[in-house]
């Protein structure tokens, strides 16, 4: 079992939701069960998921935990577009945001990358 809180990945999510959660504050009261409330779900997945891929048994439950983590961003990154479409995030909270979620991508991507490598190894 991991700890969670150890990992830059989570902590960066973390942070993401965080900031998430106060840029919606300022959403039209009429996007609560809306927009607003689809961003600060899909953004909590991301850090969720990876403590409770931290839980799990394996490697193989942890890799699966991360996918579905990714996953998520890649959710929260159209929000986030759809929330500056819609004139809900001016340019410069979408890209303060975005400088947020490019990063944590990247190294979703690399942990799962290094755990898989890590799997395929132990079979050998």
């Amino acid at each position: 079992m991991k700890d969670f809180r150890n990992l830059e990945v989570w902590t960066r999510a973390h942070a993401l939701t965080l900031s998430i959660y106060r840029a919606t504050m300022t959403f039209p009261a009429d996007e609560r069960f809306g927009l607003t409330s689809q961003m600060r779900r899909c953004s909590a997945s991301i850090g969720a998921n990876i403590a409770e891929g931290c839980g799990k048994r394996g490697n193989g439950e942890f890799q699966r935990f991360l996918q579905i983590a990714s996953g998520s961003a890649s959710e929260t990154e159209y929000h986030l577009l759809l929330a500056y479409d819609l004139g809900f995030l001016n340019q410069q909270a979408h890209r303060e945001l975005m400088q947020q979620l490019t990063p944590l991508r990247r190294m979703l991507t690399s942990l799962i990358q290094k755990v898989d490598a890590e799997r395929q190894s132990s079979k050998k």
